[in-house]
């Protein structure tokens, strides 16, 4: 096996989230989070970037951590975006928004957001709950 090849069955094997946040703090709280944790950590900063990662992303994420009001495109319309994929459909999404209204809640889970998590939230309870959804330890 080349070196290349080495290097690119290391990162399937390698757990990665896709972070969607444009709060700046948000990101490298997360970065540091995951990347502790053994994740590589895609980050788009509006819903944009969100949506071109979804498209050209050569390896699907392990986990999307996506926030609901985002410049450009919402995170609503984003759950809508990556469950429309065939390949997505079981890429668990985690909702990390300070939008705490049940209605919101409720319309993140019923368009196939797998949790929700308002903020601020505690660290170790979000990585308990990535946890539970990848099934890694």
């Amino acid at each position: 096996m080349s070196n290349e090849e080495q290097v690119s069955a290391t990162l399937q094997k390698k757990p990665t989230a896709l972070v969607v946040e444009d709060d700046q703090i948000v990101v490298t709280l997360l970065e540091h989070m995951l990347s502790r944790r053994g994740f590589s950590v895609k980050v788009a900063t509006d819903g944009r970037q969100a949506l071109d990662l979804i498209e050209t992303l050569p390896i699907l994420p392990t986990l999307v951590l996506l926030d609901v009001m985002l410049p450009y495109v919402d995170g609503f319309e984003l759950i809508r975006t990556i469950r429309e994929r065939a390949a997505w459909t079981e890429v668990p999404i985690i909702m990390l928004t300070a939008k705490s209204q049940e209605k919101n809640i409720v319309r993140a889970l019923d368009n196939g957001a797998n949790d929700y998590i308002v903020k601020p939230f505690r660290p170790e309870e979000l990585m308990a709950r990535i946890r539970r959804l990848t099934k890694l330890s």
